[in-house]
């Protein structure tokens, strides 16, 4: 792909937990200085794996200790980034559970935590990748 200016478009290459609770509701995160909600992980470092990066980045951002046990693949999904212009991502995605005695606390550039009820409309305040993806992928999951 290409930028209107002709310039190839630069891709980040991530991976992202989806947390659902009781009430059907994922975990959403905002970093600090922007507006768009979207799911915690981040960007894969160099020679890491998927499951990895998302260990490290949601220990990061959530100070939660995730093993291998508590993720699951869910899809591979690209989409415009939510906060870089010019840039799209390609998301890892993976659903987690969130180890037993174990809470979520900000840390790192996440500036907020929502829950995003699955069961409602999305809001336009919600990452592209997370509303033309990955909450469809959920609310069929949850039809089956």
């Amino acid at each position: 792909m290409t930028t209107a200016l002709g310039q190839p478009q630069s891709t980040l290459h991530i991976a992202t937990a989806c947390f659902i609770n009781s009430a059907n509701a994922l975990l959403v995160v905002r970093k600090r200085g922007t507006t768009m909600w979207m799911l915690p992980g981040g960007k894969l470092d160099a020679g890491e794996t998927a499951e990895q990066a998302l260990v490290r980045e949601v220990g990061e951002e959530l100070q939660v200790s995730l093993s291998p046990n508590d993720i699951s693949f869910l899809g591979s999904f690209q989409a415009a980034a939510a906060n870089e212009p010019d840039t799209r991502v390609s998301a890892n995605v993976f659903r987690a559970r969130l180890p037993d005695g174990q809470r979520f606390s900000l840390a790192a550039e996440i500036e907020a935590t929502d829950w995003l009820s699955l069961d409602m409309p999305v809001p336009a305040t919600v990452a592209p990748l997370l509303r033309e993806h990955i909450i469809p992928v959920l609310q069929t999951a949850a039809l089956k």
